[in-house]
């Protein structure tokens, strides 16, 4: 363990472990109903025309946009309604020179119309029209009546055109996208029913410790429940992994090296907590390096909380070991383990969910480490401030009554009150 504590800054060690890691995408089929969430493997374009047809925005009536030039409310445009544009349906019906036709939000837009007027801004002129010999003159069965137009409206107005949402062939989702509910909608309007998507990583969590108990179990003297399984597999899930979890180790090597190989054969990531200070107990280490080569990368992370890290790679798969504390584990899997994952599923780097906040009171920091700061948010007179979470990174409630966090870089003595600062949350 003479390697044990070499800081490095979090920069650092995340170079030394992306030098090292070779990430490969690999897809699968996923129905696209079944896709939210999920991030596309292959690029997603378009297999025709989106509309496929002219389509009014509106309901009102489709004409040529020229009989409407000049109308006001004093002297309006009158056309003869000659039908109405079935929803759902071919509508053969062609616009001609002085006629509207009836269509609705949605509709198809006959051919000859190149425009539709709003209903708000039409009257109806008077009763049926009659038709040369005396009876009332209609469009498929349509009793047609007159309109009056009180304003002009432009060629293409209230309408979409073919191709206008998207144009065949062109590039609708790119690979590394994180499908969201619209992406979906998105992806079903055009047909596409299946995409190729990112096998989501396996995720091994294993916990360790003499003093671990199962959650459902009464601790004994000395005793802690297990919370970082569940807390890490939850973490899991939102990077776009599934977690895979198993008993608890207990502090012998024998027993963490068998329940570590299980874990590394059937997952694509491992993740360890506990057991990576510098102690007599310390076995992640010795159970990493004998995973695989080259083991152990990075042993120690100039960050608070979280710097008894391990960053590892054997035989190309990634193995983390976090401390235990929950807080610095639920720490340093987001600084690292999240990351990775999305690595694995070729994502694209994620924007964090950020706001600006004016910190509520100094914040003290020792040059030489990043710390990382929990916060819960308050609102004054209209104005959002940080208000620090102090407490020991064991503290599970440190968690739970905070929102998010913010950096205090490593080569600051510390924050003063009133600054404002930037919160990931969480």
């Amino acid at each position: 363990m003479t390697e044990f504590l070499k800081l490095r800054t979090a920069e650092e060690a995340w170079a030394v472990f992306l030098n090292n890691f070779k990430p490969v995408v690999r897809g699968e089929g996923c129905r696209v109903a079944d896709g939210l969430d999920r991030t596309l493997a292959e690029d997603v374009c378009a297999p025709h025309d989106l509309p496929a047809f002219v389509r009014s925005t509106v309901d009102g009536y489709a004409m040529r946009a020229a009989d409407t030039f000049g109308a006001t409310a004093g002297m309006p445009a009158y056309l003869d309604v000659i039908g109405e544009a079935p929803m759902g349906a071919l509508t053969k019906i062609i616009v001609d020179v002085g006629q509207a036709v009836l269509v609705h939000t949605g509709g198809m837009v006959p051919a000859g119309a190149d425009a539709v007027v709003m209903l708000e801004y039409t009257n109806r002129a008077g009763g049926p029209l009659l038709g040369a010999a005396g009876q009332v003159a209609s469009g498929g069965g349509f009793p047609a009546f007159s309109i009056e137009v009180s304003r002009p409206v432009a060629g293409g107005e209230n309408c979409i055109q073919i191709g206008e949402d998207v144009r065949a062939g062109q590039l609708i989702l790119e690979a590394g996208r994180i499908l969201r509910p619209q992406d979906l909608g998105a992806l079903l309007a055009v047909g596409i029913v299946e995409i190729v998507a990112a096998r989501q990583p396996r995720v091994a969590i294993l916990s360790q410790g003499d003093e671990v108990v199962a959650p459902e179990q009464e601790p004994g003297p000395g005793q802690v429940r297990d919370i970082n399984t569940y807390t890490l597999s939850a973490l899991v899930r939102r990077a776009g992994g599934i977690p895979l979890t198993y008993p608890i180790a207990p502090d012998r090597q024998e027993a963490l090296d068998a329940l570590a190989r299980a874990a590394f054969e059937q997952a694509d990531v491992v993740v360890l907590t506990a057991g990576s200070s510098v102690s007599y107990r310390d076995l992640t280490a010795n159970t990493i390096n004998g995973l695989g080569k080259p083991g152990v990368l990075v042993h120690g992370v100039a960050v608070r909380p979280g710097k008894p890290t391990i960053l590892a790679l054997c035989d190309g798969k990634p193995v983390f070991g976090l401390p235990g504390n929950p807080v610095s584990c639920i720490n340093i899997f987001q600084l690292f383990v999240t990351p990775a994952i999305r690595l694995l599923l070729g994502a694209r780097p994620r924007r964090p969910h950020i706001l600006q906040a004016r910190l509520a009171r100094n914040v003290p920091a020792a040059a030489g480490r990043a710390d990382f700061v929990r916060v819960k948010l308050e609102e004054r007179d209209g104005e959002i401030w940080a208000v620090p979470v102090f407490g020991k990174s064991n503290l599970i409630n440190i968690l739970v009554r905070s929102e998010g966090t913010f950096p205090v870089p490593l080569d600051s003595n510390g924050i003063p009150a009133g600054t404002v600062v930037t919160i990931t949350l969480d």
